[in-house]
């Protein structure tokens, strides 16, 4: 029971914590398929990935277990089974005719790519640079640096 190191009461602690006496004192009571259901709601969970502890709870039902929707909420959260995250959808490089939206380099200067890179000088300050390459030699074929780079500047290396 609680006691503070000058040895107050139960009573006092719980007045002092504005806790009920009630909750001090209850001890939890274990079913007798407690294990089996963590159990069988765990081997669930690895099999269906992507189960949440509802369908979980359908599952243990269709199988004749009849557990509450909260008792199988509480032990999914007590053993830590969560629902990974979805991977988001890539966009499609080709359109449905078969013909591709991105070209794939065939020879030399034939697919340039361009792409900023923005970095801090040790004073904070921020600069950016315009690099160019070739896709099919991987050879850089410009790369810009300046405090402010726009779409003219990208137009004017694309040009130059």
């Amino acid at each position: 029971m609680i006691q503070d190191r000058f040895g107050a009461s139960e009573r006092r602690a719980c007045k002092l914590l504005g806790q009920p006496r009630a909750t001090q004192r209850y001890l939890p009571v274990e079913r007798d398929d407690e294990k089996l259901l963590v159990r069988r709601i765990i081997e669930l969970a690895s099999m269906f990935g992507r189960y949440g502890y509802l369908m979980i709870h359908g599952l243990l039902r269709l199988e004749g277990r009849w557990a509450n929707h909260k008792r199988v909420e509480r032990i999914w959260r007590q053993e830590g089974l969560k629902v990974p995250k979805k991977q988001p959808k890539r966009g499609r490089l080709w359109h449905n005719d078969g013909s591709c939206v991105r070209l794939c380099a065939e020879r030399k200067d034939h697919v340039w790519s361009y792409d900023f890179v923005q970095a801090r000088t040790h004073d904070g300050r921020s600069f950016r640079m315009l690099t160019l390459i070739d896709e099919f030699t991987r050879e850089c074929l410009a790369i810009d640096v300046a405090r402010k780079l726009n779409h003219d500047d990208v137009l004017e290396r694309l040009a130059g």
